[in-house]
């Protein structure tokens, strides 16, 4: 079985067309082809050392798809300790996403912050 994923990411080659013309092509190192019914599979497994470095910093992970989520709850009185520990843990995914040749991306990054009065 793993002969068969390794030879099903290796030796994998790209091409794109852009205004009408054919580029050279191009040997890829990493990744998965779009598409593929594994890809879904080897993202998670790919990713599954993610919940490791949330777990390190005490909080929660969620993931669907490529999308993930980060949460935790506390009370009002500890909402400081948190923010401390909510920092630290996205420090820590942003030096885990490089080494894993991720990138994390601003652009999509979003933090909410949910209150209550109990």
């Amino acid at each position: 079985m793993l002969d068969w994923i390794s030879c099903f990411l290796r030796e994998r080659t790209r091409r794109i067309v852009f205004d009408g013309q054919l580029s050279t092509t191009q040997h890829l190192a990493f990744g998965v082809p779009q598409g593929s019914v594994l890809r879904p599979l080897l993202y998670v497994l790919y990713t599954a050392e993610l919940s490791c470095v949330v777990a390190e910093q005490g909080l929660r992970l969620h993931q669907y798809a490529d999308d993930s989520q980060i949460y935790i709850s506390v009370a009002l009185r500890d909402a400081a300790h948190a923010v401390q520990r909510f920092t630290d843990c996205v420090s820590d995914i942003s030096d885990w996403m490089p080494a894993s040749r991720l990138r994390l991306n601003p652009t999509k990054t979003e933090v909410m912050w949910l209150g209550s009065n109990r």
